[in-house]
């Protein structure tokens, strides 16, 4: 919980902490007392004081001017991130057309700072929140962004929005909205410490320019915003032109000082990942984030990178790398039994496909929250861990609990005999046997077949080689690849029997995860959970990830769930790299210090970097 540090209290507050008194007791002294701050952190004290000039990984001086040339892979036909249609919307608008009430500040966890809304105040409890307007607050028309437009988008996404706004904001109480510049929500008895922060990521609409009606379709209007920067051009599924905005109300606030630097972002859409490198290659575009490690190894001996036009860069991601695999379907009959999701997972051999397809550049992940402290990998459980595991007695399994699970490491041989008994073993005690090389329902004697739906080549390759290992006892794989409209369609509506899936973590899992895993989504159309979890103990963790009022119980809230969501096997885990690769033209430059918890590193269009001047 936030400790919540009073104007003209300054001289008690440090006396008692120099005495060794707690947050509690300082909050004891002062219950029921709140005024307004400028920022606000997860879990205790948000790091950068009143007062800050700019955040700590931009260069206050950076140069202004230049354009700034993106590619992106795929296509789009929308300019609305905010409804169940998003994942066909163009990359870029967030945070460069849009604003939100509050902004991050990347170099912590999860920590907020004034931005439209220029101070926040709540209460010990968090169970009401009040956001003050900066009266300069403009949108890109030139009127003032309102208390009546906040109320609005909030009206709006929570009966309009994505799911997991839908799931957010549908816990709120009330909205009150007492002056033009005062917006007030009564969170009573929700006990969820983050949901002030999730409203205050709330990004706000135009009441005036907002088509109500349409708000659910896709549409390639330009919208009336409040970012740095609006929409000069176009060109639906293939390009889009930023321009900044010379008049943007907030360009001197600390929150924007050093940041979006560029005159003008062009954002080009390209078919497939083998145009988008050579587009990199022939200098037309800027910047490109490698996520292929065959052409991270061999592909960057070019011309340009010779002569010096081209750089590239290895940096350290430090936040949990999250998880990356292949999704099982439950809504699916075929994967309903854990011990079957358990024995296909058994047939994937990340040593064979890490040796010979990615040069051994990846590490195989072994949790949700791998290379952190959420980790539960390694680590047996805790007392406090167990004891809030103890209203669902079996979630999590024994070898999980003790932190001695970890995925199945073959011999390299692209043949485990081992691993593959293993897996037929299981399968039997679902229900299944080989006959005559195909492994059958016993009861019914249908062949174990499915389709895996891909999105795009690097997939299919992926897919094909396990499809491949799957034969090997007798199950059979087939792998589909369709375009990226038919993908995200199939994909909200869930219909597929294993797909590929990404669950990013950041070092303050929250909210977030109910989309991804709680049982209230399984059944939501276009939510995250695309294994269609429905179950009681994940709801119950993501209940006391959101109810942690310290850091200590936070940790312990993460680990244990995670390792409920490793004992159901719902995904089968893929790989990580603990860097992000990237390379860029050499005539931009960017600080020299990087956010601790951003990813991708610098945003997708480059926040922080500028176009040197010479």
């Amino acid at each position: 919980m936030m400790e919540l540090s009073i104007r003209g209290h300054a001289l008690w507050r440090g006396l008692a902490l120099a005495a060794g008194l707690g947050l509690a007791s300082i909050m004891g002294s002062f219950a029921g007392e709140s005024l307004p701050r400028h920022g606000i952190a997860m879990h205790g004290e948000p790091q950068l004081p009143e007062g800050f000039t700019h955040l700590p990984y931009a260069n206050p001086d950076a140069p202004k001017g230049g354009r700034l040339r993106i590619g992106f892979q795929g296509t789009f036909d929308s300019l609305n991130p905010f409804n169940i249609k998003s994942g066909s919307t163009a990359q870029g608008l967030s945070g460069n057309v849009f604003q939100t009430l509050m902004a991050r500040n990347f170099d912590e966890p999860f920590s907020l700072y004034g931005q439209i809304a220029r101070s926040i105040e709540t209460d010990a409890t968090r169970e009401h929140v009040t956001f003050h307007l900066d009266p300069t607050a403009r949108f890109s028309d030139g009127t003032p962004i309102t208390s009546d437009d906040v109320r609005f988008t909030f009206d709006l996404l929570k009966t309009k929005g994505r799911p997991q706004s839908r799931g957010a904001y549908g816990q709120v109480k009330a909205i009150d909205t007492p002056d033009p510049l005062t917006v007030k929500y009564d969170l009573t008895g929700i006990q969820d410490l983050e949901l002030p922060l999730i409203l205050a990521l709330m990004p706000v609409l135009s009441k005036a320019h907002t088509d109500v009606e349409r708000f659910q379709e896709s549409s390639l209007q330009i919208p009336v915003a409040s970012g740095p920067y609006v929409i000069k051009d176009v060109e639906a599924g293939q390009r889009l032109l930023l321009k900044r905005n010379p008049d943007y109300w907030a360009k001197d606030l600390p929150t924007s000082r050093g940041l979006y630097n560029f005159d003008e972002i062009s954002i080009e859409y390209y078919r497939d990942p083998t145009a988008l490198y050579e587009a990199f290659k022939a200098g037309l575009i800027d910047y490109r984030e490698e996520t292929n490690p065959s052409r991270w190894l061999n592909g960057y001996d070019f011309p340009a990178l010779r002569d010096g036009r081209v750089a590239r860069k290895a940096e350290h991601l430090g936040i949990p790398k999250g998880l990356q695999g292949f999704a099982f379907n439950m809504r699916r009959d075929l994967f309903k039994d854990v011990h079957v999701r358990e024995a296909l997972g058994l047939m994937f051999d990340f040593d064979w496909i890490n040796a010979n397809l990615f040069g051994g550049l990846y590490a195989r992940t072994k949790s949700f929250f791998d290379d952190s402290e959420l980790s539960s990998s390694g680590r047996p459980a805790s007392a406090h861990e167990r004891e809030l595991l103890a209203p669902w007695p079996g979630a999590v399994r024994d070898d999980i609990l003790e932190g001695k699970w970890t995925p199945p490491q073959s011999d390299g041989s692209g043949r485990d005999r081992k691993l593959a008994q293993a897996a037929v073993a299981l399968l039997k005690s679902a229900g299944y046997q080989i006959r005559d090389g195909v492994m059958r329902n016993v009861a019914s004697g249908a062949p174990f077949a499915f389709e895996i739906m891909v999105g795009d080549r690097s997939q299919e390759r992926l897919a094909l080689n396990y499809a491949t290992s799957l034969q090997r006892i007798g199950i059979e794989v087939r792998v589909r690849l369709v375009d990226d409209v038919q993908y995200q369609r199939r994909r909200q509506k869930f219909d597929f029997d294993m797909m590929p899936g990404l669950w990013v973590a950041s070092a303050s899992p929250g909210n977030e995860q109910r989309s991804r895993w709680g049982s209230a989504s399984a059944d939501q159309e276009a939510s995250f959970n695309l294994a269609g979890a429905k179950s009681p103990a994940i709801d119950g963790m993501i209940g006391q990830i959101l109810s942690a009022r310290t850091h200590e119980d936070f940790v312990d809230a993460v680990r244990a769930y995670d390792r409920v969501l490793l004992s159901g096997f719902y995904v089968v885990p893929l790989f990580h790299s603990a860097d992000q690769w990237f390379a860029y033209s050499t005539a931009l430059d960017r600080p020299a210090s990087v956010a601790r918890f951003a990813a991708p590193l610098f945003g997708a269009t480059l926040d922080t970097w500028w176009r040197k001047t010479k």
